[in-house]
């Protein structure tokens, strides 16, 4: 199968066990899982979909010599997410809104009810060590490391957001390798520039303000339509498109959800004031702390860079925003 993807152009992907993979409904209905969880009323025509992230991690992958079971590990790492995404934890108390890790906490469970364990039993692979993070240090670790997933939802976000052209992109891939089970860059500046972007990207969208009022205002109206029946926590792992149909067919016989969908789909202004808010919200924020070498030295940015250690205790804490909604 040719595959073209956006961060890595074009792909051929022959590898039975990933074909089937890919072509399980688990991974399929990622197709309509929105990455960000409910984009496009704050930014929109910036939105992509968590299969081409779930693809784009096994490819990087690929890409740098993982064994087959890392990048098996890669595709099906978000099989668990559920609609919106990361507002998922803005809706079930089993996640947190600092952590967003709602979808991590459920993971192994979910899987072990998919299709996916039958497939790579056919293939000959372990479903348990696939499972366990602690085999596959390239695909995750934990922030502020870097790792395959936090490398391409960065790339796929700085592609999407015009931060960076295809051609820089790949320059950058060119600029990083892997060593012991790091991803390393080859040198201080393209570590430097890399963790920069990545800072631009965590204040600009993964934290700021928009994506905060997005977190909160789709929370609170999913976990409304759950309280009132409308829909239950199994639509939850359906579609996007599917539990907004549902809940469009109650907004005209429901004040209260007709405002909170009008506060989700960003009809309604507001501001970010301490001082006179209708509402908290707190944004899990992230930053990295890159690897390169200097001569055959391994090196933190951290080390050369002071002013990084600020930097990492500063982004590291979750950004809090006190909304006020004009109605």
């Amino acid at each position: 199968m040719m595959y073209i993807d956006r961060a890595y152009g074009k792909v051929e992907i022959n590898e039975p066990v990933i074909l089937d993979l890919i072509n399980s409904p688990f991974i399929q209905r990622l197709k309509y899982i929105d990455q960000a969880g409910f984009i496009e009323p704050y930014f929109p025509g910036r939105t992509f979909y968590r299969f081409e992230h779930s693809v784009g991690v096994y490819l990087l992958l690929k890409k740098y010599n993982a064994s087959i079971e890392e990048q098996i590990a890669g595709l099906i790492h978000d099989v668990s997410h559920s609609v919106f995404s990361h507002c998922i934890d803005y809706i079930l108390s089993a996640g947190s809104e600092t952590e967003h890790n709602h979808q991590d906490n459920i993971f192994v469970n979910f899987v072990k009810e998919t299709d996916i364990p039958q497939i790579l039993e056919k293939y000959s692979f372990d479903i348990n060590k696939i499972l366990d993070d602690n085999n596959f240090p390239l695909k995750e670790k934990t922030l502020p490391d870097l790792c395959a997933d936090r490398i391409d939802y960065a790339l796929r976000t700085a592609l999407v957001f015009e931060e960076k052209t295809f051609e820089e992109i790949q320059e950058l891939l060119k600029s990083l390798s892997t060593e012991k089970n790091n991803w390393v860059f080859n040198d201080l500046n393209s570590a430097k520039d890399f963790a920069n972007l990545f800072l631009k990207l965590n204040t600009d969208y993964f934290a700021g303000m928009e994506s905060a009022l997005m977190f909160r205002t789709v929370g609170d109206c999913i976990k409304y339509t759950i309280e009132q029946g409308y829909v239950s926590e199994k639509d939850l792992y359906t579609t996007d498109k599917e539990i907004l149909t549902k809940i469009e067919g109650f907004i005209n016989k429901d004040q209260k959800l007709k405002l909170l969908w009008d506060r989700m789909n960003n009809k309604i202004k507001t501001k970010n004031d301490p001082n006179n808010y209708d509402s908290q919200v707190l944004c899990k924020s992230r930053v990295i702390n890159p690897l390169f070498k200097e001569g055959e030295q391994i090196k933190r940015l951290s080390e050369k860079e002071l002013n990084w250690k600020k930097v990492i205790e500063r982004e590291s804490c979750p950004k809090r925003y006190f909304i006020k909604f004009e109605q």
